[in-house]
């Protein structure tokens, strides 16, 4: 792989190339794409999406909106970092090419402040219900009428696919969706592979998949222009784009640190044990006078949130500079931070949240409601997908569909297609749209 063809400005439907030293400074190609994830109602959506308490009313709690946002400050910080770095190291990318190091934490920024938008409501236990409705539900009866790609898709359905979904497909009026910067798409696609071979190897690249058999084509195209070189001769799998790396350190960085300072301020991880944890991960940056004089137990979470957020950012940086060439030839393996020298400080906190938040009571009861909301939806609206492509709708069937916004299409063509509509339209809705939604169903109206 080399920076040139890494750092492309192509947008869907170009036919001419797009150079950086051509770029309008006051509002930069990488800079129009972090705009246009903002303003889109997918990314708003965010607000009212679970980060880790589904439907919490507390506002001390984050939200994948506000998760977000912070994941992206930190990408651009970091991807600024490296960006810096990489400059000193490959000088012809500033000198013959323009780009500047505000570039690359542009490229990190938009592609973190995305990494979620496609995520259903209720949490990772979202992507859980959708797969167990149809591995183990109803649903399962669809797996004779599609091909096991297809099947695989819904069984393991994923957020990044499906923000690959919303950021890239096109649709009436919207051709190549919010038509980013190939470059952004590539820092998004943490997993560029199809659902199946399912963790052909213990490749961090290999983890989950990025993109349904629907968008495979889109997919393809934007791995060529961007180079990454395939992996497999049988299937569709590619190498990273370097700067994913960098997207996937940012959201680590903020989970572990973030949800545990949720878990703190909830009352669920008592301040003294949290706070020695914390201190553990920065000790050598701590000034002990200036965290004497904090008083609160909010000044003092935040002072030291700040500080381990800092010091990983750093680390982050140093590991992929130190790895750059194996990042490029593909032969890294493994996400940033697990090669850390901080591995075993994070991994204390990571295992303290499991423990104390996300299999508290409250978080686990609402999981559960969740699993139930989300599968009587997909109940009712898989049926409806089935009798729309088999073209034996009941009245029923087509009361439900004049509740599917006009972008969710279902027809006759693709039983594949219309099951996946189905589950893109509930991955839409916040939490509390797919409650509200359930309730009318089951004819709960207030």
């Amino acid at each position: 792989m080399n920076w040139e063809q890494l750092l492309s400005l192509k947008r869907y439907g170009d036919n001419f190339k797009r150079l950086r030293k051509e770029q309008d400074e006051t509002r930069l190609g990488f800079e129009v794409d972090y705009d246009r994830i903002i303003f889109s109602a997918e990314f708003r959506s965010l607000q009212d999406k679970t980060q880790v308490i589904p439907l919490s009313k507390t506002d001390f709690v984050h939200t994948r909106l506000t998760h977000s946002l912070e994941v992206s400050v930190v990408g651009r910080s970091l991807g600024r970092k490296v960006g810096q770095r990489l400059l000193e190291k490959h000088p012809h990318l500033a000198e013959i090419h323009g780009y500047t190091l505000n570039d690359f934490g542009a490229i990190v920024a938009a592609a973190a402040l995305a990494h979620d938008i496609g995520n259903p409501p209720f949490g990772h236990s979202g992507e859980k219900a959708i797969g167990s409705f149809f591995k183990n539900g109803p649903g399962s009866r669809y797996s004779e009428v599609l091909t096991d790609k297809q099947y695989q898709d819904l069984c393991d359905f994923e957020g990044n696919a499906n923000g690959f979904h919303i950021l890239a497909q096109s649709r009436e009026g919207r051709s190549g969706g919010l038509r980013l910067s190939y470059a952004t798409l590539g820092a998004f696609m943490k997993y560029p592979k199809e659902s199946l071979p399912k963790k052909p190897s213990t490749h961090i690249a290999d983890k989950k998949y990025g993109f349904f058999q629907s968008e495979k084509s889109m997919f393809v195209d934007i791995a060529q222009e961007l180079g990454l070189p395939k992996r497999s001769a049988e299937d569709l799998r590619f190498h990273r784009h370097p700067l994913a790396f960098l997207v996937e350190a940012a959201d680590d960085i903020c989970y572990t640190i973030i949800d545990f300072e949720d878990g703190i301020n909830l009352g669920l991880i008592e301040e003294d044990y949290a706070l020695e944890y914390l201190i553990n991960l920065v000790r050598d940056r701590i000034q002990t006078k200036n965290y004497n004089a904090l008083t609160s137990k909010q000044d003092r979470i935040s002072y030291l949130r700040a500080l381990a957020i800092g010091t990983l950012i750093d680390e982050a940086a140093e590991i992929f500079m130190a790895n750059e060439d194996a990042i490029l030839n593909g032969t890294f393996d493994t996400a940033l931070l697990d090669a850390s020298k901080y591995k075993a400080q994070i991994q204390d906190i990571i295992t303290l949240s499991i423990k104390n938040v996300y299999n508290s009571q409250e978080v686990v009861q609402k999981e559960i409601s969740g699993y139930e909301i989300l599968n009587h939806l997909l109940e009712r609206y898989g049926t409806v997908a089935y009798n729309c492509f088999n073209n034996s709708l009941s009245h029923y069937d087509k009361l439900l569909i004049q509740l599917l916004p006009s972008s969710f299409h279902l027809g006759q063509e693709s039983l594949y297609d219309n099951l996946l509509s189905v589950c893109r339209f509930v991955a839409s809705l916040s939490d509390s749209n797919a409650l509200m939604l359930h309730q009318k169903l089951k004819g709960q109206i207030y």
